[in-house]
C-alpha cells in the first residue's frame, strides 16, 4: 500500500532505470511493509522551478496506511533523501517530501479497500 512518488526536473534520460526498484526496497525497509505492496514512481522532465532556478530539484509524496508520524518520518526522510539525492543529483535542500497517512478506507486494492481487507 505504500506509494512513493517523485517528480523532478531531471531529464528522464538521466534517471537510472532501476531507481523505482531501489526506492521500493527503501520504502519497504523503512516502513516495515511487505515489498509486494510497495510502489515507487519516478517522473522526470517535469517543468519545475525551485527558488526561481532550474537547477535539479524534486518534490515527493510518501503515502502509507500507518507507519508515519513525527519520529518515523525523520527515519523515512533520511533513507529516501539518501537514495534520491545520490541517484538524481538533487541537493537535499531542493526537495520536499509530503507524508500522507491514509485511512484504510481511502486506499483501494484488489477490487475493494484495505478497510475491508484488514477487517
Amino acid at each position: 500500500m505504500p506509494h512513493f512518488r517523485v517528480e523532478t526536473n531531471v531529464p528522464q534520460s538521466k534517471i537510472p532505470s532501476d531507481l523505482p526498484q531501489k526506492l521500493c526496497q527503501v520504502v519497504s525497509n523503512s516502513l516495515s511493509k511487505p515489498l509486494n505492496y510497495c510502489v515507487a514512481t519516478v517522473i522526470g522532465d517535469v517543468h519545475m522551478s525551485w527558488g526561481g532556478t532550474s537547477e535539479p530539484a524534486a518534490q515527493a509524496t510518501l503515502m502509507s496506511i500507518g507507519a508515519l508520524g513525527v519520529e518515523p518520518n525523520k527515519k523515512h526522510a533520511k533513507a529516501l533523501y539518501e537514495v534520491v539525492c545520490k541517484e538524481l543529483g538533487v541537493s537535499k535542500d531542493r526537495m520536499y517530501i509530503h507524508f500522507v497517512n491514509a485511512p484504510t478506507s481511502d486506499v483501494g486494492y484488489n477490487g475493494t479497500t484495505f478497510h475491508d481487507i484488514f477487517g
